[in-house]
This record gives structure tokens, sequence and C-alpha cells, in this order.
């Protein structure tokens, strides 16, 4: 009974430990955004980032993609008093060892105003034992 309790512990952190590193993976890009450290963003995400946003129209749903330098750039644009910050209210990992995806719904603050909120979808690999962000997509509603 102790060999099988034992076995059991030692599978269930293995399967918590998956789970942990992508979501510190989220974590550190979130907190590299809310303090505009693009060089820092980098190092969560693989070279080949896809980045798209989902907006609900008169039309339908529009999907929309922006580059990740685009991006980057945006942020270096933002004025210095600008403050912002994306409140992650939940996360849901689910991940295989190798490829891992984090859900996120969220609430969007600009000096303190919420701006809108959604749900943020990220798509994790792992590289070289590292977890990067491959693939973001999310929703805004106002």
């Amino acid at each position: 009974m102790k060999k099988l309790f034992f076995v059991f512990f030692i599978v269930a952190n293995f399967i918590q430990a998956q789970d942990i590193e992508p979501k510190n993976v989220i974590e550190n890009f979130f907190n590299e955004f809310h303090k505009k450290d693009t060089l820092a963003l980098r190092a969560t995400t693989h070279k080949d980032i896809v980045m798209q946003s989902v907006a609900t129209t008169k039309e339908g749903n529009k999907v929309t993609t922006e580059t990740f330098s685009n991006f980057l750039k945006s942020i270096k644009s933002l004025p210095e008093n600008l403050v912002f910050e994306e409140r992650i209210l939940d996360y849901k990992v689910q991940s295989d060892g190798v490829l891992a995806h984090v859900w996120t719904p969220y609430e969007f603050y600009v000096n303190g105003n919420l701006s809108h909120k959604g749900t943020n979808s990220f798509s994790l690999v792992k590289e070289k034992e590292q977890w990067v962000i491959i693939h973001i997509i999310d929703t805004r509603i106002r």
C-alpha cells in the first residue's frame, strides 16, 4: 500500500509540474507586458509566434492577425505615464509535456478604468526544455 501511495504521489507531482510550468510562462509574459519590457517578452515567445484577436461585429466574428514585431512596437510607443493592467481571472492549463494550452479569462484596465474584458487562449510548445508561447488568440468585449 505504501508503494502504491508513493507511485501515486510521484505521478500527481509530475502532472502538476506540467501544468505549473506553462502557467508560469504566461504569468511572466504579463509581468513583462505590464513593465513594457519588450526584450523580456521576446524570451517568453517562439520566434514564429502568431497573435490574433476575435472581434464580434454586425457582420459576424472577425479574426485579425498582428505580427509580434508590431505588437512590440506598439508597446514601446506607449506614453510613459500610461498604466495598463490585464488582470487574469483564472487559469485552465492542459499539457502533454510537449504541447500546452492555457485559457485565461481577463479584464483589461487602462489608468485604473475597465477598458474591456475577454478570454485569452495561449498555445505553448516546449523547446530545449523551455516552454514558449507559439500562439495567442483573444476576444475583446467592451
